[in-house]
């Protein structure tokens, strides 16, 4: 069961991440999961017409900490202490979708990954590891 919905995710993002929150759509949140987008826009673009590998990184990264928030709620101080990305293939000039998944959700670290797809594809076209710091509860 999550603790935070969609709707309270997105206003968390706009209140806290307004850097991020244009570039980041929240599809959906699950036990221990979250469905993000990067929407395609001009701006993602690297040379050669594909999607950028620092859009993929943002997806990744963001992702993860939606799911986290999902589980835990509104820690605007839980931190990436460790990201790992391997670009698969090339992606598509097409909006960017995140699969995240919480592996291990500890109280002071969660690990998890993130698959990322070309909307319209089936094959991933990056998978991100990732490690979180959660501050402790006072």
């Amino acid at each position: 069961m999550t603790v935070m919905t969609v709707a309270e995710l997105q206003d968390f993002m706009k209140t806290e991440f307004p850097q991020a929150s244009g570039d980041v759509v929240v599809d959906e949140v699950g036990e221990m999961t979250a469905t993000v987008r990067v929407p395609f826009a001009d701006r993602h673009l690297r040379p050669g017409g594909t999607m950028s590998g620092p859009s993929m990184m943002l997806l990744a990264d963001t992702g993860l900490y939606i799911a986290l928030l999902a589980q835990i709620g509104p820690v605007g101080l839980a931190v990436t202490t460790n990201l790992n990305i391997n670009f698969l293939r090339k992606p598509a000039p097409a909006d960017l979708i995140g699969k995240a998944r919480i592996l291990k959700l500890g109280k002071l670290l969660a690990t998890g990954d993130v698959t990322i797809y070309s909307q319209g594809h089936d094959a991933p076209v990056a998978h991100a590891t990732l490690t979180y710091a959660i501050p402790p509860r006072r």
